[in-house]
């Protein structure tokens, strides 16, 4: 893992490139407003040239740009809303050289290697492209293909955005109490981890397995990773035929309320059972397959929280869910050190804690803004003198996206009190609950 507290030369030239591409597009937009975006208010246009600079400044910045754009409670309403631009495709790199990177890789020409191989590519994201192919056994697959000189590009940008976040905290209590530079580490080591495409198949191959690890989750699914045709710059994986959820118009003909249940049933256990779990469910990652199935798509960025966060989260939830007692939350939280110094007992920091989580989790996921939950950790923080833990960073982050799903496709549903997600994770609770309350629990 590279380091990323290095500045230089190269991350100097880099902050002066990104700051000036930022401001002379954001100028452009403005100054060119009343005869392009008449229809535009002044802070829409000027978030449509920041967007423009993001797209101009390269993978970095497109990856801000799709965080903003599932982050709509935490970025300002226009700059999030022109962030939607960066979760369409960007343009992609010449088949020549997607084909010179799968030869490098595996050793023998794309003829040899395939039956069949599609120069015009399925997709193509910030990082990689894919392209569809049919192995010698004739099965369909496609494999994903690194851009070439991705790794050094990316390494500058996040060197200087850890600068410039390490600056920024030094005038923003918010920034710092949220704790930015985590939050450009976590994005770091996904980034160098995404880089790793043997680390992302494997990452991707036991997310698969523990899927069905309880017997159930029949309706939820993510490619097969066919491993001979993998290498470090390409990962090639079952080919998977279906619609991106946020494409998913509520129709009436499907139960657009109870596909986003079993998505984020199978993405809560990964979290709160089994470790690795899909840490970037944003538009596109997440399809509705033509069988009826959810499919996570695109494992470049995958969470694994230790076992004692694992055991944390756990404690919040039973608590939301079933009996109102954070304080065995609080008895994790203060095994790691977090409030040493504070003078309260466990039941009192667990009140604080149920105190701030407690609404924002009891209510429509559809309702939940990211900003209230981030407040909250930070909220905590202050409380207690320390910066949010950046796993529940990561784990809000993921939220946001599902908030904007589920906004249109599951109007009324409360995440914090679906007894169906947790299931598997409190079992015996669950059953005893929905029993009192009378609830049918879906199968699958």
């Amino acid at each position: 893992m590279p380091r990323l507290d290095q500045f230089g030369l190269a991350q100097l030239w880099r902050a002066l490139v990104v700051g000036t591409v930022i401001l002379a597009c954001t100028l452009f937009a403005v100054v060119t407003k009343p005869f392009t975006r008449r229809e535009m208010s002044w802070a829409d246009a000027a978030s449509e040239g920041v967007v423009d600079a993001f797209e101009v400044l390269g993978p970095t910045f497109v990856k801000l740009g799709q965080l903003a754009a599932s982050s709509s409670g935490v970025f300002p309403t226009p700059l999030a809303n022109a962030c939607l631009r960066c979760l369409d495709d960007v343009p992609p790199v010449p088949a020549a050289q997607a084909r010179a990177v799968i030869e490098a890789d595996l050793g023998m020409p794309v003829e040899e290697l395939f039956t069949s191989f599609d120069d015009e590519p399925l997709a193509a994201a910030s990082v990689a492209q894919v392209h569809a192919c049919v192995l010698p056994n004739g099965t369909e697959a496609v494999i994903k293909v690194q851009r070439p000189g991705i790794h050094r590009r990316m390494l500058i940008d996040l060197r200087t955005a850890y600068w410039g976040a390490r600056l920024f905290e030094r005038f923003s209590e918010f920034l710092r109490v949220a704790n930015a530079t985590a939050i450009v580490r976590d994005l770091h080591n996904a980034t160098m981890t995404e880089l790793n495409s043997a680390v992302e198949a494997d990452r991707q191959t036991r997310f698969r397995d523990a899927l069905w690890a309880f017997g159930d989750n029949r309706w939820v699914t993510a490619p097969e990773v066919y491993w001979p045709y993998c290498g470090p710059h390409v990962i090639c994986m079952e080919r998977m035929h279906g619609t991106p959820l946020d494409r998913i118009e509520p129709d009436g003909t499907t139960d657009t309320q109870l596909l986003i249940r079993r998505g984020v049933k199978a993405w809560m256990e990964s979290i709160l059972v089994h470790g690795p779990f899909h840490g970037d469910v944003h538009a596109g990652n997440l399809w509705v397959l033509d069988d009826g199935r959810i499919a996570m798509l695109d494992f470049g960025i995958v969470g694994e929280l230790p076992e004692v966060w694992r055991t944390i989260l756990r404690d919040m939830f039973y608590a939301t869910l079933i009996d109102g007692d954070y304080s065995r939350m609080a008895r994790g939280i203060r095994s790691l050190g977090y409030t040493a110094e504070v003078d309260a007992s466990d039941a009192e920091i667990g009140n604080q804690v149920g105190a701030l989580l407690a609404p924002v989790f009891a209510r429509d996921l559809a309702e939940l803004r990211l900003s209230d939950l981030i407040m909250s950790l930070v909220q905590i923080g202050k409380q207690w003198g320390v910066a949010s833990p950046e796993e529940l960073v990561l784990f809000g982050k993921q939220l946001g996206y599902f908030e904007r799903y589920a906004t249109r496709l599951a109007p009324g549903w409360v995440m914090g009190r679906d007894l169906y997600l947790y299931k598997n994770v409190f079992p015996e609770a669950v059953s005893q609950r929905a029993a009192e309350l009378g609830v049918e629990l879906p199968e699958g």
